[in-house]
């Protein structure tokens, strides 16, 4: 039985201030790709990328002890976005050449078609997207 399961254009999940999130989260974003028809295309792989990045980002500098992040993709076979929502303070930056590390937001402006940073009641949500769709067959 070879057919494509067919996930609904939105999921989301939240996930524990933990090291095993990151994989986790990427773990969740592969699935919703295979529904959609998107794993192992380019744009999917930067998807996971992008998804690491950003929930790695929440982690460390984003979701206080204690609380949880979310990891948000949706697909309408157009645009793909995803969104990484913390509750921790402070607006993200790019890094610039003299720092140590920080270079995961100049990653994802390089493979995104768009990104951004949103303001929450509590936090803000960095979100990417990408419009580029080319299912498999």
């Amino acid at each position: 039985m070879n057919e494509t399961i067919q996930l609904p254009p939105l999921r989301e999940k939240f996930f524990r201030r933990e090291r095993r999130s990151v994989p986790a989260a990427r773990q969740f974003a592969y699935e919703a790709l295979v529904g959609w028809g998107l794993a192992g295309t380019e744009v999917g792989d930067d998807v996971l990328l992008c998804v690491s990045e950003l929930a790695t980002n929440a982690l460390v500098h984003g979701a206080p002890p204690g609380r949880h992040f979310l990891v948000f993709l949706r697909c309408d076979g157009q645009v793909l976005r995803l969104e990484v929502h913390d509750s921790g303070p402070g607006e993200p930056r790019v890094a610039d050449e003299a720092d140590e590390g920080g270079r995961g937001l100049l990653l994802v402006a390089a493979l995104a078609d768009k990104w951004g940073v949103g303001e929450r009641e509590l936090g803000k949500v960095v979100w990417c997207e990408f419009a580029r769709l080319r299912p498999t067959t």
